[in-house]
C-alpha cells in the first residue's frame, strides 16, 4: 500500500488526502512531533492499532503490561523531557485503568494527552460491551476532555488537546473516540492550535504587582524563597539562580521543586514539608517575607494553616489564578509565567547578601545533622538504613542521575538525601501520592532521556503494585536501574501506626517474592544485599551496567523517617525522633 506521510497531506494550504479516522489520529500525532506513545490494545481501539503498523518508522509504540503502566510511563516521559506524554487505551476497563494516572497528572500539572477507544456512536448510552462514560469519570481530573463521534473532529480535537495540555499550567487531556469515527474517511489537513477563545493560559502581569514585590523584597530583613514545580515547568531555573544570587535570599524547595537548583548551591537550605529539612521549616515561621515561586502552599508544606509564617509578608508568583489565596492569604500576587515575572523582578531589586539571616540556618542544620542525618547515613550497627543506600548512590552517581520514586518512606528518604546537580532530575508522585507510580514512570523517563542514568527507587509495597512492567522493560531493553528498599512493611503507614495509633500495626506487614529471582525470570540481571559490606560494590555494579538491573536491599524493618512535622502541627513544631 502507499505510505501516507505528512509531506503530501497534512500541512495547511497543501492538498489534502482522504484517509481513515485512524490514519488521521496517527498523522495528527506525528504533526505534533510525537515520537513515542505508550499503550495497550483492545476491541474499541483496534482500528488505530491496526493502522499503527503502517507508521512504525515514524511513531514508536511501547506496549506496557497494564494501562496504569502506560499512563505513568507517559508521565515520566513528560516530566523528564518537558514534552507532552501520550498514551493510548481501549474503552471500558482500559479507559478506567487510566484514571489514577490522569488524576495524578492533574494534581502534579503534568502535560499528557490520553486517547481512549469507545463503542460505536449509535451504541452510546446503551451499556454496550465495554462501554464506560469516560468523559463523566475523567471530567474532575482533566484539564479538558472531549468525545469524538465523527472523523472530521479528530484532527481539530488533537490540535486543541496538545495546546491545552502544554500551555499555561500544564495538565492532562483526554480524547475519547468512537469506533465508527476511526473507520470513517475524512479529507485530512492538520493545523496546529495556537489559541482558544476565552482560554487565557497565561494571565496578564500587572506592573504595579512587580513594583510591590520589589519593594517588599528590598525592605525584607529575613526573606525566604520557596521553590515549587512551577519553576521547573516554566524552565525558569536560570532565572531562579539569577534572582537569589543578586538578592542573597536563602531558598528552600517543595518536593516537586527539587532539582530546580543544585543541592550544593550556597543559598539552598533544603526541602520543605512534613519530612523536609528542619532549618527551612523552622525558619519559615521566623521569616519576615515569604516568596512563593510556582508553588501552591500544599498542606504538607504549610502544616497548621493559622500558624503558618505569622511574622511574614507573602508574595505569590503564580500562573493559575485559582491557587491564589486558596490556602494562604498573601500580600502581593504576581500573576504570569514565573520565567518572565521573576526575571522582571530581578532586574529591579537591589543587590543584597543577608549574611546574618543566612548564617542563622546553620545552628539548626547542625542539630539535624547530629540528631538525625549522621545516624541515618552512617549507622554504626544494626540493619542497613534507607539513607545509607542513598549515600552510596550519591557516591557512585555523583548526583548526576534522574531519580524516580514510588510513594512512602523511601520517597522521603530519596528526596532528603540525594544530592541533585541537574534540572529535571527528580520525578515522583506529589499531590496524589500514588503507590505503583515509580517503576513505570522511570521506564518512561529512561525512554525520554536515553543518554541519562535513570534510577527507580521503590519500597516493597509500591513495587508490587506495578511490577508487571518488568515485562515491558525486558522486552524493550530499557536500561533503567531499579532499587527496591525492602523492610517487609508498608513503611510509611507503619510509621504513623507506631507514632499515632499506639503501635497497632494493622495490615502493614507485607510479604514479597524474591525480587531478584522474579526479575531474572524476565531476563533482567540483579542482586540482593543483606550485609552493608556488600552495598557499595552492588550499587557500583548496578550503575556500571548498560542493561536493566534490579537491586534489592534488605533495610531495617521498623526504621522511621525524621524529622517530622506531625499532622495538624505548625511547621516549627518539628520532631527529631530522639526525644
Amino acid at each position: 500500500m502507499e505510505t501516507i506521510t505528512l509531506d503530501n497531506i497534512t500541512t495547511k494550504n497543501k492538498t489534502s488526502k482522504r484517509v481513515s479516522g485512524s490514519d488521521a489520529l496517527i498523522l495528527s500525532l506525528i504533526a505534533e512531533n510525537v515520537k513515542t506513545i505508550f499503550g495497550y490494545p483492545g476491541g474499541a481501539i483496534m482500528p488505530v492499532y491496526d493502522k499503527l503498523m503502517d507508521y512504525e518508522d515514524q511513531l514508536h509504540h511501547i506496549l506496557t503490561r497494564h494501562e496504569q503502566g502506560a499512563i505513568h510511563a507517559a508521565q515520566g516521559f513528560a516530566r523528564v523531557s518537558g514534552e507532552v506524554g501520550v498514551c493510548l487505551a481501549t474503552s471500558g476497563p482500559g479507559a478506567t485503568n487510566l484514571i489514577t494516572g490522569i488524576a495524578d497528572a492533574f494534581m502534579d500539572s503534568t502535560p499528557i494527552v490520553c486517547f481512549t477507544g469507545q463503542v460505536y456512536s449509535h451504541l452510546l448510552g446503551t451499556d454496550a460491551f465495554q462501554e464506560t462514560d469516560v468523559l463523566g469519570v475523567s471530567m474532575p481530573v482533566t484539564k479538558w476532555n472531549f468525545q469524538v463521534t465523527c472523523a472530521e473532529e479528530i484532527a481539530p480535537a488533537v490540535a486543541k488537546a496538545f495546546y491545552i495540555a502544554r500551555s499555561g499550567r500544564p495538565g492532562p487531556v483526554l480524547i475519547d473516540i468512537t469506533k465508527d469515527a476511526m473507520f470513517a474517511e475524512v479529507d485530512f489537513c492538520y493545523e496546529k492550535c495556537t489559541k482558544i477563545r476565552s482560554y487565557i493560559p497565561i494571565p496578564e502581569t500587572k506592573d504595579i504587582r512587580i513594583q510591590q514585590a520589589v519593594e517588599l523584597i528590598d525592605n525584607a530583613k529575613r526573606p525566604l524563597a520557596l521553590v515549587g514545580q512551577g519553576v521547573v515547568l516554566s524552565g525558569a531555573e536560570k532565572e531562579l539562580k539569577e534572582f537569589i544570587e543578586k538578592t542573597g535570599i536563602p531558598v528552600a524547595s517543595t518536593l516537586l521543586g527539587l532539582s530546580a537548583l543544585p543541592n550544593d548551591h550556597k543559598l539552598y537550605t533544603g526541602m520543605l514539608g512534613m519530612h523536609g529539612n528542619a532549618a527551612p521549616n523552622i525558619k519559615t515561621n521566623e521569616a519576615d517575607l515569604i516568596i512563593a515561586l510556582g508553588m501552591r502552599f500544599d498542606d504538607r508544606v504549610t502544616g497548621k494553616v493559622n500558624a503558618y509564617a505569622p511574622n511574614a509578608k507573602k508574595i505569590h508568583f503564580e500562573i493559575d489564578k485559582a491557587e491564589v489565596h486558596k490556602i494562604i492569604k498573601v500580600d502581593v500576587t504576581v500573576l504570569g509565567d514565573v520565567k518572565d515575572t521573576l526575571a522582571r523582578v530581578t532586574k529591579m531589586v537591589s543587590p543584597n547578601a543577608h549574611v546574618v539571616w543566612r548564617n542563622s540556618f546553620k545552628f539548626i542544620d547542625d542539630q539535624e545533622t547530629s540528631r538525625v542525618i549522621q545516624k541515618e547515613l552512617n549507622p554504626e550497627t544494626g540493619q542497613i538504613t534507607m539513607g545509607e543506600v542513598l549515600r552510596h548512590l550519591n557516591e557512585v552517581t555523583k548526583g548526576e542521575a534522574v531519580i524516580v520514586t514510588d510513594v512512602g518512606q523511601h520517597q522521603m528518604v530519596a528526596s532528603r538525601y540525594y544530592k541533585f546537580k541537574n534540572k529535571r532530575s527528580f520525578i515522583t508522585s506529589g499531590g496524589l501520592g500514588t503507590m505503583g507510580y515509580g517503576l513505570p514512570a522511570a521506564m518512561g523517563a529512561q525512554i525520554a532521556a536515553p543518554h541519562r542514568k535513570v534510577v527507580s527507587i521503590s519500597g516493597d509495597g509500591g513495587f508490587q503494585m506495578t511490577m508487571q512492567e518488568l515485562g515491558t522493560i525486558a522486552f524493550n531493553k530499557i536500561p533503567v536501574k531499579m532499587i527496591v528498599l525492602n523492610n517487609d512493611y508498608l513503611g510509611m503507614v507503619r510509621q504513623w501506626q507506631e507514632l499515632f495509633f499506639d503501635k497497632r500495626y494493622s495490615a502493614t506487614s507485607i510479604t514479597s517474592p524474591d525480587f531478584v529471582m522474579l526479575a531474572a525470570s524476565y531476563g533482567i540481571d540483579g542482586q540482593k544485599v543483606t550485609d552493608r559490606k556488600d552495598l557499595h560494590a552492588a550499587v557500583q555494579r548496578m550503575m556500571d551496567s548498560n542493561e536493566p538491573f534490579i537491586l534489592e536491599v534488605a533495610v531495617e524493618a521498623k526504621g522511621n523517617v525524621f524529622p517530622m512535622i506531625p499532622a495538624g502541627s505548625a511547621v516549627n513544631e518539628i520532631v527529631f525522633g530522639d526525644e
